[in-house]
């Protein structure tokens, strides 16, 4: 079959399940025609994507979030009117997509919850069918628990999978857990690529530090001052500093780079990270600890962290207090297993719902 891949293109997760999803479709003889991935001008295409992935890439303009001037929280209000300023550039990215599929006519689109995947649909109504992928869906599971409150929040982000969603033929959920299917929703395990699987874990004395947006980066200083001995390691996507800018002997600032990101998951004692999907379920693979900062104002991270913490992941936070991570560490019960076991499902999982859409 052929398939044709839409990406969202911020933070990292979306581009680690695409090519961990690329590999399992060649492997079993499938194409993989062209890859589209979502692009702002805050964020820039990690080179490890590119160079994994052997299709054609574009870069497409998509709808994206909006931040506060300090690179933390995410301003949902203006988030949705700057996007709508900027309609007539995704029309226009639409109508180059619609001219792609024409031309390559693949069997299937898979959207990894990007946007313009669902206006495209809602706009063309193209021949291939629709599959959406993310972990934002399980959110309509009856197993799922809400965050209290943010009502707004809440229909916002039910709003959004509706839009990601428009025209699926099928919705695949990531899940941290194995759990039964629903009419509308089919669970599948996390897209770990073999570089994680395949990575020699240890344990050394540094901590390592996600954050999808670098304003979180004075917290993580903050506590290097007060705790100058303990070894940190941060990755990040700030424009116009060093590939590695190093702080000093214990504070280490990395452009995103997977090998790199991956060889100091494996060794670190401690993820400490925004609560994205991708890097919690590889933390839990190699049985890290993990303490989890949802995003101010980001909706979605703040269901992820609570669903990893039922999961047995972690904790959760609401700012980067690598103390908290320090004292949780003892009390921590590794769930490495089951997990494992669950991700050991994922390419027969995969290959069974993507060859037999209806």
């Amino acid at each position: 079959m052929k398939f044709l891949f839409i990406v969202q293109g911020e933070g990292r997760g979306h581009l680690t399940q695409a090519i961990s999803l690329y590999n399992i479709l060649v492997k079993n003889e499938h194409e993989v025609c062209s890859v589209i991935v979502g692009k702002s001008k805050r964020r820039e295409l990690p080179r490890f994507f590119s160079d994994q992935i052997q299709s054609s890439i574009h870069q497409f303009e998509s709808p994206n979030f909006v931040t506060d001037k300090k690179g933390k929280s995410v301003k949902i209000f203006r988030s949705i009117f700057l996007n709508l300023l900027k309609l007539t550039t995704f029309i226009r990215s639409i109508n180059r997509l619609d001219t792609l599929v024409k031309s390559q006519q693949p069997d299937v689109i898979i959207n990894f919850y990007d946007f313009l995947g669902g206006l495209y649909y809602l706009m063309k109504k193209p021949k291939p069918k629709h599959v959406v992928l993310a972990h934002q869906f399980f959110v309509s599971h009856p197993s799922f628990d809400f965050p209290r409150g943010r009502f707004f929040d809440r229909t916002s982000m039910m709003i959004g999978n509706k839009l990601a969603g428009y025209g699926a033929s099928k919705t695949l959920t990531l899940s941290f857990q194995e759990l039964p299917d629903t009419t509308k929703l089919t669970i599948v395990p996390p897209l770990l690529r073999k570089e994680i699987r395949e990575q020699p874990i240890s344990q050394e004395n540094h901590f390592l530090v996600y954050m999808v947006n670098h304003g979180y980066a004075e917290q993580v200083e903050k506590f290097h001052l007060e705790n100058p001995d303990i070894p940190i390691h941060c990755f990040w996507d700030k424009k116009g500093v060093p590939e590695t800018y190093k702080v000093d002997d214990n504070l280490t600032f990395h452009q995103l780079n997977d090998r790199k990101f991956i060889a100091l998951m494996a060794s670190c004692q401690g993820y400490l990270t925004t609560a994205g999907f991708e890097s919690v379920c590889e933390a839990m693979y190699m049985g890290k600890p993990i303490l989890m900062v949802p995003v101010k104002g980001h909706y979605e991270q703040s269901c992820n962290a609570l669903d990893a913490t039922n999961a047995g992941a972690g904790i959760s936070s609401e700012i980067f207090e690598l103390e908290k991570l320090l004292s949780y560490i003892p009390k921590y019960k590794n769930v490495q297993a089951p997990f494992k076991n669950w991700c050991n499902k994922t390419e027969k999982l995969f290959i069974q719902n993507l060859t037999d859409v209806n």
